[in-house]
């Protein structure tokens, strides 16, 4: 034991010193030099048997809980992982067989000070745990605001959920009442169902369960990551009818998901009955770049829509390299037609397609208009025959889901940047105008009728990610049509969806001006909102891992990289972006109720590494096929490369929380509360629950009594709150990862059921899987 001992102390105190000294020399704490050189000066008293060296721990320990709180305060997480380790040390060190010499008695230090201080550090840390950093306690006003709030433009029975966010509005709000906080943990699993269509080994890394189904009528309506169009029995899950469009595999593709599908269907017409071919009907975008239409009953290809029911929407694209190129989300379907957008692949070459939005008739799938934010005031249709017609290369795209208010003619779309993302010299000022904001679009023309930017000059692939949610606001001049915007940075824009102007106060910062290559600029201010969840700026405090070395060796990487705060451009160098490009929000959005006119969301806080690479060293480096690694930024003069900010270990290097549920008054844009989310059941070797708040993805759904659904953390969990307080107050396990959005609807026997599609994320790496799954109240 008392090798034992010396060898953790030595090995301890050196690697302190070394990793301390470097730290210095950065400019960093000097407090791990001075550690490593106690306990180093520790060891050589344990093994010459002097006494001082245990009252030399001992003070040591003394003057690491007060450096620790003096850095980090009350707050359990960041005292464990500085204390923890050190107090073990400690217990050993007192144990009386470290310190004997011979089987015949003791020689040397004594114990018990060591002992004593390690049990007032332990005392300490665990006063700590019922304190967490960046948590708000309160109750969200649950008072009804507007009983006969507007769901959507078009009506729609209770117990369906016609649209990807149940209507055009996107508000993920249920007027069903049977499932309450006071017997939502009654809720058990009624059906599940499997897919079949599971990740293989040959996916690209981002093969994503991100679908929210449709149910109409009797039927439920999925897509799946490699563009499988079911139709299920919304009773029982059997299956009615499945469409494979053959979309391929393609290792170009950056994402492999479809986030939904859209429905229309015509008024009846005199004489039309249910089995007319193509009376309802289903768009499936998929994977290769194609708009299928789909008859609703049949999953068969309605035949007068653009080629026997198939549109290429690689038409009149610029440039058409495979997989650059899809629609991950669902169609917007408005004042007839099928308003299509699309992803564009993100830093991998400065030649990519368009991010041209498109309309088309819905009926026969003929272009009606093209916005196109690089040519934005050009909007008559393009002809589809003649290649000479091309729309803007690489133009700001939208690739999350759009929303529409037809009484109002317009359509909302959260919009991108241009890629390269991380390099400002290729845009023009059209470009510029419409990157990264929420752009309305006339329905009837194209027209851009206003755009609200939420980043000036975007090089930090902040792209607006999440549908845009609309409803009526009570405010002090009157009942307002309003739009709710998250953003990747945290801010939650309030706005008037008439003409885009504030209805929260929004202003602008002084932003960091620091750049390291040639044509590179930046804005000098940037945009923030009242409403917001922005993370306090990073500190080498902040910092944080399992143990003091791990620490230690994240706030080496901190201060060698580029930090000033949000906005840090990227650099050579290496720059440290916090929020992070996967986003304070994302593309699950939030979810509002529009009668109580609050929202409940899920922010989530990870940073970046962003680090611009000549591309003479990239020569021999593999090219990531995804949004993070190294992408090659074809004819560019530099590469990107983006990764977590990760400790050694593979933990986050900033203190946790780094996902949290939270809630606001959106008239008031008050924050209500704010807790951490997520257990570490699923990260860690040891399955513990251990609820620390966990990065996710995905989005949430509300009911009208009050409860709301969410699984997008990296547990594979499936929960539901009580939105007054945020208390969970049902928690299941899943057989997968829960990153895509539940829904609700009303089966055949009027029974409320509660769905979710969970198959797993690969960029995140939760467990993959197919499964539908289905809940309802025990009977």
């Amino acid at each position: 034991m008392r090798i034992l001992t010396l060898l953790l102390t030595t090995l301890f105190g050196l690697a302190l010193a070394i990793g301390g000294a470097w730290l210095l020399s950065l400019r960093g704490s000097p407090f791990y030099l001075f550690s490593g050189l106690v306990l180093l000066a520790v060891a050589w008293g344990l093994w010459r048997h002097r006494r001082w060296a245990s009252w030399l721990y001992a003070g040591w320990l003394l003057v690491l809980l007060a450096w620790s709180l003096w850095e980090a305060g009350l707050y359990w997480w960041p005292l464990a992982t500085r204390l923890g380790v050190p107090a073990l040390l400690g217990l050993l060190i007192a144990l009386p067989a470290a310190r004997r010499s011979s089987p015949h008695g003791y020689t040397g230090p004594s114990g018990a000070p060591v002992l004593l201080a390690a049990l007032l550090v332990a005392a300490v840390a665990f006063a700590g745990i019922p304190r967490h950093l960046h948590e708000t306690r309160g109750t969200l006003p649950m008072a009804i605001v507007n009983a006969d709030a507007a769901l959507g433009d078009a009506p729609q029975p209770d117990g369906e959920w016609q649209a990807y966010g149940r209507s055009g509005y996107g508000q993920r709000f249920s007027p069903l009442t049977q499932i309450t906080p006071a017997n939502v943990g009654q809720l058990q699993l009624a059906w599940q169902m499997r897919t079949g269509d599971l990740r293989g080994p040959d996916d690209v890394g981002e093969t994503t369960y991100e679908v929210t189904p449709l149910k109409i009528g009797d039927t439920l309506y999925l897509c799946t990551p490699h563009s499988l169009a079911i139709a299920l029995d919304a009773d029982t899950g059997k299956e009615r009818w499945r469409f494979d469009p053959g979309a391929g595999m393609e290792p170009q593709r950056q994402h492999q998901t479809c986030r939904g599908l859209s429905y229309f269907v015509d008024p009846p017409a005199p004489g039309a009955t249910a089995a007319t071919a193509c009376a309802a009907r289903v768009f499936l975008p998929s994977a290769d770049a194609k708009l299928h239409a789909l008859d609703a009953r049949t999953g068969q290809h309605c035949s007068d829509f653009a080629d026997n029911g198939v549109l290429d929407l690689t038409h009149n694209m610029p440039f058409k390299q495979a997989g650059y190129y899809y629609s991950t989300s669902p169609p917007l379907i408005a004042g007839g037609k099928v308003i299509v957008a699309g992803a564009v692949n993100d830093d991998y070459a400065v030649n990519s397609p368009s991010g041209v939005i498109r309309a088309y008739d819905v009926h026969n799938g003929q272009l009606q208009w093209n916005w196109d934010s690089g040519n934005p005031e050009q909007t008559a249709p393009l002809d589809p025959n003649d290649p000479a017609q091309v729309y803007r290369p690489s133009s700001p795209n939208s690739w999350a889901v759009a929303s529409a208010d037809e009484a109002l003619g317009l359509a909302y779309f959260p919009m991108g940047n241009r890629t390269p993302d991380q390099l400002g010299m290729y845009r023009t000022p059209a470009e510029e105008k419409y990157a990264s904001s929420v752009v309305a679009l006339d329905i009837a023309t194209g027209q851009a009728r206003w755009v609200h930017q939420f980043v000036h000059h975007d090089l930090w692939d902040m792209d607006t990610p999440a549908q845009p949610v609309l409803l009526d606001l009570d405010l002090p001049q009157g009942r307002t049509p309003a739009l709710v915007q998250p953003t990747k940075q945290g801010d939650v824009y309030v706005l008037d969806r008439r003409d885009g102007s504030a209805l929260l106060p929004v202003g602008q910062r002084p932003a960091s001006r620091h750049v390291d290559i040639p044509g590179q600029t930046t804005a000098p201010t940037q945009p923030y909102s009242s409403l917001s969840f922005e993370p306090p700026a990073l500190r080498e405090a902040d910092m944080w891992g399992a143990s003091l070395i791990d620490q230690m060796l994240c706030r080496i990487q901190f201060r060698s990289l580029r930090y000033d705060g949000r906005y840090t451009p990227p650099t050579l160098q290496g720059s440290l972006i916090y929020p992070g490009n996967f986003g304070t929000f994302n593309w699950g959005s939030v979810a509002v109720d529009p009668r109580r006119q609050v929202m409940f969301g899920m922010p989530t806080y990870l940073a970046f590494v962003s680090r611009l690479v000549p591309k003479h060293e990239t020569s021999g480096r593999q090219m990531n096929k995804g949004e993070h690694g190294l992408n090659e930024n074809k004819g560019a003069d530099y590469a990107v490369e983006m990764t977590p900010f990760m400790s050694p270990i593979g933990v986050p290097c900033q203190v946790p929380p780094w996902g949290t549920v939270a809630a606001a008054d959106l008239r008031t844009g008050t924050v209500a509360y704010q807790y951490r989310n997520g257990t570490i059941q699923d990260l860690s070797p040891i399955p513990l629950p251990v609820r620390i708040g966990v990065p996710g993805i995905g989005g949430p759904m509300l009911t009208a009594t009050g409860v709301a659904f969410l699984s997008a953390a990296t547990d594979d969990n499936f929960r539901a709150y009580d939105l007054a307080t945020g208390k969970v107050l049902w928690n299941v396990r899943i057989p997968a990862g829960g990153q895509a959005t539940p829904m609700t609807y009303l089966d055949s026997q009027g029974e409320q059921v509660v769905l979710l599609v969970a198959g797993g994320h690969g960029s995140i790496g939760t467990k993959a899987g197919d499964y539908v799954l289905a809940y309802k109240l025990r009977k």
